[in-house]
C-alpha cells in the first residue's frame, strides 16, 4: 500500500508541476505568437494606409473597396509640381497707375508611378487585403466615407480585423484577456485598426513596438 500511495503522490506531483509550468509558460508563448502575427498584420495595414493616402492625394477621397485601391496603385500617377513666386505690372483702374501684382505659379514637372513610389519592385500591394495567418482566408474589413467636421466635409476611411481571426488557435482564456487589453504598450480592444470613420485620422491603434525605426 505504501508503494502504491507513493506512486499516486508522484503522479499528482508531476501533474501539479505540469499545470504550474503551463500556467507560467502558456502566456509567454502566447505573447511570442501574438507579437509575431500582429507585426505582419500591422505591416499590411500600413500598406493599406499608404495606398489610401495616395488615392486621396490624387482623387480627393478614399477608396471604398480593395479592387479600386489595387487598380489605382497599379496604374495611378502622382503629379510632380513646383511652386514659384512671380510678379507683373497691371494697370489699376482705381489709382489709374500701373501696380505690381505678386502671384504664385505652379509648374507641372512630370509624373511618377504610385506603384513605384510606394512599393518599388514589390507587388505585395496585390495581397495587402488578406489577413496574415487567417485560417479561412479572411480579408480586412474596409470602409470609406465623408464626414462633417465643424462644417468641413472630410474624407475618412477605416480598415480593421478582429484579433480572434489572427489568433484563432490560441487558448480561450488568454484570448479573452487579450480582447480586454487597456494599455499603452498593447493593441487595445478586440480589433487591430487603422484610420477612423468618426475622426479625421489615419493612425493605427497599435503601440510603437510594431513600428520599425523610420516607419510611420
Amino acid at each position: 500500500m505504501k508503494t502504491v500511495i507513493q506512486i499516486v503522490l508522484w503522479i499528482v506531483c508531476i501533474g501539479l508541476g505540469y499545470l504550474i509550468f503551463q500556467s507560467v509558460n502558456a502566456p509567454i508563448k502566447f505573447k511570442e505568437v501574438k507579437q509575431k502575427r500582429f507585426a505582419q498584420v500591422v505591416s499590411n495595414l500600413k500598406d493599406i494606409r499608404n495606398s489610401q493616402e495616395a488615392y486621396r492625394t490624387v482623387n480627393g477621397r478614399f477608396a471604398k473597396d480593395f479592387k479600386s485601391l489595387v487598380a489605382f496603385v497599379d496604374t495611378g500617377r502622382y503629379t510632380i509640381t513646383q511652386q514659384r513666386d512671380s510678379s507683373y505690372m497691371e494697370f489699376d483702374e482705381t489709382y489709374q497707375i500701373d501696380l505690381l501684382k505678386e502671384v504664385k505659379i505652379i509648374d507641372t514637372l512630370g509624373f511618377v508611378s504610385v506603384k513605384d513610389s510606394l512599393f518599388k519592385n514589390d507587388d505585395r500591394y496585390k495581397t495587402m487585403m488578406n489577413v496574415p495567418f487567417a485560417q479561412n482566408g479572411e480579408k480586412f474589413e474596409m470602409k470609406a466615407d465623408v464626414i462633417d467636421k465643424s462644417g468641413y466635409r472630410a474624407p475618412v476611411f477605416e480598415a480593421k480585423v478582429k484579433k480572434d481571426i489572427i489568433l484563432y488557435d490560441q487558448p480561450e482564456d488568454l484570448m479573452a484577456r487579450e480582447n480586454s487589453q487597456v494599455s499603452v504598450e498593447e493593441v487595445n480592444g478586440s480589433e487591430i485598426t487603422v484610420g477612423s470613420l468618426t475622426d479625421v485620422s489615419t493612425n493605427g491603434n497599435w503601440p510603437p513596438i510594431y513600428d520599425k525605426k523610420g516607419d510611420q
